[in-house]
């Protein structure tokens, strides 16, 4: 599935090619949010990907040296380091709307994999260079982290969390699946963790799909995911099927054209799905050419809604959304973090104060009081430069009503191509491989 094994070879290139003008400056004097640089652990780089109702904001941040991370909660103004289960890496990663102190998310055992698999997992380092360690989900609560079961194989991701307790994910059985291709083996499938100690619950892919993952879970219980082929444990033909999962029956949810990348990052108490899906032309000869676009789907159309792109860009993803129905997310190749609401994208970078000193890559979360949090570039002397910090951040609203239609102003700035690189790994669920990217 969001993250395996071959390099990125012509992401690098890609990216490298690009530099794209990025720092916004608000239109207007007074800003929409006020943004918060929430630090990092004792390395340089740091992301919010999630936050629950209460503010925590909850993600990952770098150790001393940028190889290694670790799932990482800020609550309050304090950051705490949640630790792995004996291998070097832990990461939370999609929602987690829990307001009860339960975390979810994956970390690395001390356990070597015996069958040389990467899973998913590698994505989400920091190097994005598999360990061979075993990767687990995780639940945290009250100080402790506890490993959660698979389905018989070394490999689980623990992804979305709700109020009930319950989070869902994927895990590896122990069949040998010809749909895989290396180093990938297991075959995996779409799990619910809970609400009790060590239970785990599978769910039914799509007619015909033999693996799966399940990214999100409202209060209701409804839950959302992919399906599709083995391929890497990651993105592509592994989100075939882009999936709604209630009282025990898969909805295919659809897409924008595309033959993959068709993934549901986020569902609301209404219902709304959030994500991204390939737009036509997206396979060519078999080979996969990402050209996703985030989408929202509801009930009441029963179909994706193409939410675009911000001006210059070609890509996007939506990444979360809240009760109000406001969505964040980034856009790309410039890596601008964006909020949809009123039923227009914004760049994020235009609504907040024109001397902060951050510019924000990506915007991953957002809760019911519209506080956001995601992963910004610390600027310096007008840009963001090679080796500097990117740290979590929080933007809180400060009220002022609606976006203006004039919209914010262009102004240079550009993120270096190493960030580029980390960045477009976990956005396009891993390591695509020189067959795997479209290049311009």
């Amino acid at each position: 599935m969001k993250s395996t094994i071959l390099k990125c070879l012509a992401a690098m290139a890609f990216l490298a090619a690009a530099a794209i003008p990025l720092r916004l400056a608000a239109q207007n004097q007074q800003a929409h949010y006020r943004v918060i640089n929430l630090g990092n652990l004792s390395g340089t780089a740091g992301s919010g990907n999630t936050i629950n109702n209460i503010g925590w904001a909850m993600g990952s941040a770098d150790l001393v040296g940028n190889t290694t991370e670790h799932a990482t909660v800020w609550i309050y103004g304090l950051r705490f380091d949640l630790g792995t289960l004996g291998g070097p890496n832990s990461d939370v990663q999609w929602p987690i709307k829990n307001d009860h102190g339960l975390v979810g998310g994956w970390a690395e055992t001390a356990d070597k994999n015996l069958l040389g698999e990467s899973w998913s997992c590698t994505a989400f380092n920091p190097t994005g260079v598999p360990t061979g360690h075993n990767c687990v989900g995780f639940s945290w609560q009250w100080g402790v982290m506890s490993p959660l079961p698979t389905l018989g194989g070394a490999n689980g991701f623990a992804a979305g969390a709700n109020n009930l307790g319950q989070i869902v994910g994927w895990a590896e059985n122990t069949v040998h699946d010809s749909s895989c291709v290396y180093p990938q083996v297991l075959q995996f499938e779409p799990v619910v963790y809970g609400p009790g100690v060590g239970q785990i619950q599978q769910l039914p892919n799509f007619p015909g799909d033999p693996d799966g993952a399940a990214t999100a879970i409202n209060d209701n219980g409804q839950i959302v995911g992919i399906s599709g082929t083995c391929d890497v444990a990651v993105g592509a033909f592994t989100a075939t099927h882009a999936l709604l999962w209630q009282n025990g029956a898969a909805t295919d949810l659809g897409n924008l054209g595309g033959q993959g990348w068709n993934t549901p990052m986020a569902i609301n108490k209404h219902g709304d799905i959030v994500g991204f899906s390939d737009l036509a032309g997206d396979v060519s000869g078999g080979v996969l050419n990402a050209n996703f676009h985030a989408f929202r789907w509801t009930k009441e159309s029963g179909r994706m809604t193409d939410l675009g792109v911000l001006p210059g860009d070609s890509l996007s993803e939506a990444l979360d959304i809240n009760d109000e129905g406001q969505i964040v997310g980034l856009s790309l190749p410039s890596f601008r973090a964006f909020i949809y609401e009123n039923g227009k994208m914004w760049d994020l970078n235009g609504l907040i104060p024109n001397d902060s000193s951050l510019f924000l890559i990506a915007a991953n979360g957002i809760n019911d009081r519209g506080e956001i949090t995601g992963q910004a570039c610390v600027i310096v002397d007008g840009g963001c430069p090679l080796g500097n910090n990117i740290p979590a951040f929080l933007a809180a609203p400060r009220g002022g009503g609606d976006q203006d239609d004039d919209g914010p102003a262009a102004v240079n700035i550009t993120v270096p191509d190493s960030i580029r690189q980390r960045l477009m790994r976990r956005v396009a669920f891993g390591h695509l491989g020189p067959e795997r990217v479209k290049t311009p």
